[in-house]
């Protein structure tokens, strides 16, 4: 009975000739996406996938979407067309409906209004000093142990700690957040969600609700200069915010201002260990870095794909005609590798390559509002560990432990030695 549902369910993804050509949670797909991605802009880079949804696997569509205004979230829409009326009852369903991530202007524009001050260059350069100190402290405590996971002791502690700063939680509370599971990522998978895996979304929504709401009663009585005070006092003037828009988008906030920078720094170390040539060039210059970072995004994005919907019909995209409400899911990662965008061997990494302006941040309204604090993050905690730790080496660079999803990638674990 078992093999009978295998073969049904593999038929759902497999075209006739039995090579899917976008079958995203695959192992070997997750282990390396990248030859995938390669043969989807070569025979059909505007691939219809199992699901209906259209695959843009090209620089040139990929970019067009993330900024055309014809294009928007549509998220409850898609949702139910998805998954039928009901799934609107599910909390944590219900909870993203209400991320800014998932909203068209008008109520787009309101919600990141309100948070874009807190992710401003000048405000993000300011932290620089208090991002040295964290990982610093890290190193301090880690490295007289002689070996670490690069991704739960490092990559890890230094983006929960700047966004439990910015979202003003308490010192005393944050032990939980270090020690949280990072299995989020599945909820922004392409494939449907099983009732399981939404009944597990709904208990972690739950939970981090619980304490976000205790927190917003913190900040209600004792206002701090932080993200969640300002939130708290935008609901409270009622126009601005609703509760539920209050706690899904700081759920939102503490989710992607960890989870993608956790996967930069992992998966730009590994790209460095991987190319022991371009890592001598980092240590010799560590100036290099800046542009390094650039490359790491473009290399292996820790974001691979976001999604539009068609809000009217469009005629003509990469040679399709993209029906109103049909999904089209930008393959950011594999835009990355376009070689009409670059031509000189974009499948290796090269960190002193000219004008990289990686699409990994997405586009439009939408583009990421901590790209800067990203970067910096990661730019600091790389640059730092190469020099406080010069003779660090990987246990495996050759079979690293990658997460089973897709859309965020990035490792389970990171283990090095000194």
């Amino acid at each position: 009975m078992q093999r009978a549902n295998e073969v049904t369910m593999n038929e759902q993804v497999q075209p006739a000739n039995g090579d899917p050509l976008f079958n995203p949670l695959a192992p070997e797909f997750i282990r390396n996406p990248y030859p995938h991605y390669e043969r989807l802009r070569r025979l059909d880079p505007m691939h219809v996938n199992a699901h209906g949804a259209f695959v843009a696997s090209r620089h040139a569509e990929a970019s067009l979407v993330l900024r055309d205004k014809r294009f928007g979230k549509d998220y409850v829409e898609r949702t139910i067309r998805r998954y039928g009326p009901k799934i609107m009852d599910e909390p944590v369903i219900r909870s993203m409906s209400h991320w800014m991530l998932q909203q068209d202007p008008p109520d787009h524009t309101r919600l990141r209004g309100l948070v874009v001050k807190a992710f401003t260059a000048r405000r993000v350069e300011d932290m620089r000093p208090r991002i040295q100190h964290v990982v610093d402290e890290t190193l301090d405590r880690i490295i007289p142990q002689g070996r670490m996971d690069l991704i739960e002791d490092f990559a890890f502690r230094l983006p929960v700690t700047i966004i439990c700063d910015m979202l003003g939680i308490p010192e005393e509370h944050r032990e939980a957040f270090y020690t949280g599971s990072r299995d989020g990522g599945r909820l922004l998978e392409p494939v449907p969600l099983s009732a399981e895996e939404i009944k597990q979304g709904n208990a972690g929504n739950a939970m981090a609700a619980m304490y976000f709401h205790q927190l917003f009663e913190l900040r209600r009585k004792q206002p701090g200069d932080d993200l969640t005070t300002q939130l708290v006092q935008a609901e409270e003037d009622g126009q601005k915010l609703t509760n539920e828009e209050l706690t899904g988008n700081i759920i939102l906030l503490f989710g992607a201002g960890h989870e993608t920078t956790v996967n930069l720094i992992g998966n730009g170390l590994l790209a460095l260990f991987r190319n022991p040539d371009q890592l001598a060039l980092l240590k010799a210059n560590p100036g290099l870095i800046t542009n390094a970072i650039e490359e790491f995004l473009r290399y292996d994005s820790s974001v691979q794909m976001t999604g539009r919907v068609a809000l009217e019909d469009i005629e003509d995209l990469g040679g399709k005609r993209i029906p109103k409400g049909e999904s089209v899911l930008c393959l950011l990662g594999s835009a990355n590798h376009d070689p009409a965008v670059y031509p000189d061997h974009p499948e290796k990494l090269d960190i002193q390559r000219p004008n990289v302006k990686p699409l990994s941040f997405g586009g439009g309204i939408h583009f990421c509002l901590g790209a800067q604090l990203a970067r910096i993050e990661a730019e600091i905690a790389i640059s730092t560990l190469l020099r406080r730790i010069p003779d660090l080496r990987l246990d495996d660079a050759e079979n690293p432990e990658w997460r089973p999803t897709f859309v965020l990638r990035g490792l389970k674990r990171l283990p090095a030695s000194w």
